[in-house]
């Protein structure tokens, strides 16, 4: 399904910092989550093999992780100015986080959806001064660097955060889990993008590999 939510401009800023930073803390206490996380998988309790619309799945709580993940979550909402935007609702040892492998999974994504982006955009003025043509056709195409990278950032923030990318009203849209399933729907249509030449030209390979700068 596309796009879920329907944030005003502020609203829309607000719902990506704080996601941003809600990512940025959990990328902070990734080794003790991952400890947590082998922690639940090994305390000896039974999993449910289930059908959960991702093929079979071994679901089994994670109370551990999930402790720590509303401990972290509380953190950053009372670090926020104004309401928190969105549902803080996070899903584990259900059909969305299955466990607590599955959760470690998902959030390892979190710097290869980053770190290209970030890269690029910080590789456009030295590609465009290094190669006259590029850079003419950069003020063409998206009225020169500065504005390409507005463009860039602007589309990520906008449609990486959309709710979109799974194939019901259910497990997408603005919950603690959906606003990653939004990113990487994202990331499965850049090469649709008009700018994504320069993707290419600024070393990209790929969101799940190497980036060569």
């Amino acid at each position: 399904l596309g796009a879920r939510l329907s944030h005003s401009h502020p609203m829309q800023f607000a719902y990506v910092e704080q996601s941003l930073r809600l990512w940025n803390e959990i990328m902070s206490e990734f080794y003790r989550l991952w400890t947590l996380a082998e922690e639940d998988l090994l305390d000896g309790h039974h999993y449910r093999l289930r059908d959960t619309g991702q093929g079979l799945q071994r679901v089994k709580d994670a109370p551990k992780v999930s402790h720590a993940m509303h401990r972290l979550l509380a953190k950053v909402q009372a670090s926020v100015s104004g309401q928190w935007v969105g549902s803080a609702v996070v899903h584990m040892g259900d059909t969305d986080v299955p466990n607590a492998l599955v959760f470690i999974d998902k959030y390892t994504q979190v710097p290869r959806i980053l770190r290209p982006i970030v890269d690029t955009v910080d590789s456009l003025p030295a590609l465009c001064a290094s190669d006259a043509s590029i850079g003419k056709w950069v003020d063409k195409e998206f009225g020169g660097v500065g504005a390409l990278q507005r463009n860039i950032l602007a589309d990520f923030f906008r449609h990486g955060f959309d709710g979109s990318g799974a194939n019901n009203y259910y497990d997408a849209g603005s919950c603690i889990d959906g606003r990653l399933t939004s990113a990487w729907n994202w990331c499965s249509q850049v090469a649709s993008k008009p700018y994504y030449p320069l993707f290419k030209m600024c070393g990209f390979i790929g969101f799940d590999g190497e980036f060569q700068a």
